[in-house]
């Protein structure tokens, strides 16, 4: 087999490039990259800039503008440390930033704290009830004001009235529900209250369960609407409620509804009512009706049956890229003082201590209720913000009204020789301890 010629050294030559045609092919290259640099960057910025902001304005409801300083911190967001891309929601309505990572501030526990509570004293606020009034009406001591609820991991922004005024500047305020949540209302307008000159501020009541307090410079609203079942029932009467056979009308929610609708923030509550035993009467058709036809349920199938009904209203009547909605837990009550190891015949009445035991849980918050409220929530697609305030409230035995309120009437010997029988161990003394829930409701709206 022959092998292969071997080139020539001409050849070889011929078939390398000569070093004149390698560098005047540089130098042509280098000329047109110079030349057209500018329009290929330019071309190439245009193209991943459009990118970009398809990508931005995707993530963003399309009602929504995107400033400037949004699409700075959109970018931020986007690229997280190493260059890796994360995503982040964007803040809810009202919003102005977010709560430390990892914090559950419904979870701590009670600090002494006398230099910095009360918040406000009671003679300051002329918003408070009669029946929420302990000092005016003889409660020899203060310790309940002084405490100060400290999550386990973080510490809760410091309650601004000023800046909740100016995020309500043309807004409503809603709160709905029973009278534990008229509680809140009320610590509410008296931690805003004092920063409104006296000629600014107003209050009313309508003849549909509703009261209006009004910031005039702000153009705000603050309001509370009397409806314990959320529903329509027979003990919707704002001032004669006292019904023991109770009846809720099923499908009911827009009797009530079409006095919320409008509102920018929505704290609703529901639980004391429902506590009348294991079952509730409901009724199908109207409360006008000659015959009418009721059926009875189990408390907590009433109870869910309520949660639907209530967000399916926010879902159709709220527009959520613009308001908030809120849902308060059961507040807890202390009737029972072998709860805690106390007297088997005692309530709340003469308790100067709270309970230390952390997992304390009392008997009257039904453990049933609390499933069906996270179930509910955790299934619906409406955002909802839970104020989970039971566990925190149930340590606080000793902030009850007890006897030391206005009573609704004239108490017999009998009662008075017996204070036990007639303490208040539902609601709270004001000031106390639901300007804390205020504390977690400010928290939430502005650092969720």
């Amino acid at each position: 087999m022959k092998e292969p010629p071997l080139l020539s050294s001409s050849a070889l030559r011929k078939t390398r490039l000569s070093p004149y045609y390698f560098f005047t092919f540089l130098a042509f290259f280098v000329f047109v990259a110079i030349l057209y640099s500018e329009d290929f960057s330019c071309a190439l910025s245009e193209h991943y800039f459009q990118l970009r902001s398809t990508n931005l304005n995707r993530r963003r409801p399309p009602s929504m503008s995107l400033s400037a300083a949004e699409t700075e911190e959109e970018e931020e967001e986007e690229e997280g440390e190493g260059g890796e891309k994360r995503k982040s929601a964007p803040l809810p309505p009202f919003a102005i930033g977010r709560g430390e990572e990892g914090c559950d501030v419904f979870s701590g526990r009670w600090v002494k704290d006398a230099s910095t509570r009360p918040l406000y004293e009671e003679w300051e606020c002329p918003y408070i009830q009669p029946q929420l009034t302990c000092q005016e009406h003889g409660r020899p001591e203060k310790d309940y004001q002084h405490w100060r609820w400290q999550p386990h991991r973080c510490s809760l922004p410091r309650f601004n009235a000023k800046l909740m005024l100016e995020a309500l500047r043309g807004k409503r305020l809603l709160f709905v529900g029973d009278s534990l949540n008229r509680g809140q209302y009320t610590s509410l307008l008296c931690l805003l209250q004092s920063v409104i000159p006296e000629s600014d501020k107003s209050m009313e009541s309508s003849i549909h369960s509703l009261t209006i307090f009004r910031a005039k410079e702000y153009n705000a609203s603050i309001e509370f609407y009397w409806a314990p079942f959320l529903l329509e029932s027979n003990s919707d009467d704002a001032i004669v409620h006292r019904v023991s056979d109770r009846i809720i009308r099923k499908g009911s929610i827009n009797t009530h509804g079409k006095y919320w609708k409008g509102a920018d923030i929505v704290v609703f509550n529901t639980y004391l009512w429902w506590m009348t035993g294991l079952k509730m009467k409901i009724l199908k058709g109207s409360f006008k009706d000659d015959l009418k036809e009721i059926v009875e349920l189990s408390t907590e199938d009433a109870y869910r049956m309520a949660m639907k009904s209530m967000l399916k209203w926010v879902h159709r009547n709220m527009d959520l890229r613009k308001s908030r909605v809120f849902f308060t837990s059961m507040s807890p009550t202390h009737a029972k003082s072998i709860d805690w190891g106390g007297d088997p015949s005692g309530n709340c009445y003469n308790q100067t201590e709270m309970i230390e035991d952390p997992t304390y849980w009392g008997s009257d918050s039904r453990k049933s209720i609390m499933k069906v409220i996270g179930d509910e929530l955790r299934r619906s697609k409406v955002p909802i913000s839970f104020l989970n305030i039971t566990q925190l409230s149930s340590y606080r035995k000793e902030a009850h009204t007890s006897i030391y309120k206005k009573q609704w009437s004239p108490l017999s010997p009998e009662q008075l020789a017996n204070p036990v029988s007639y303490a208040d161990c539902v609601h709270w003394c004001l000031p106390g301890l639901q300007d804390t829930w205020n504390e977690l409701l400010f928290a939430k709206l502005f650092y969720p």
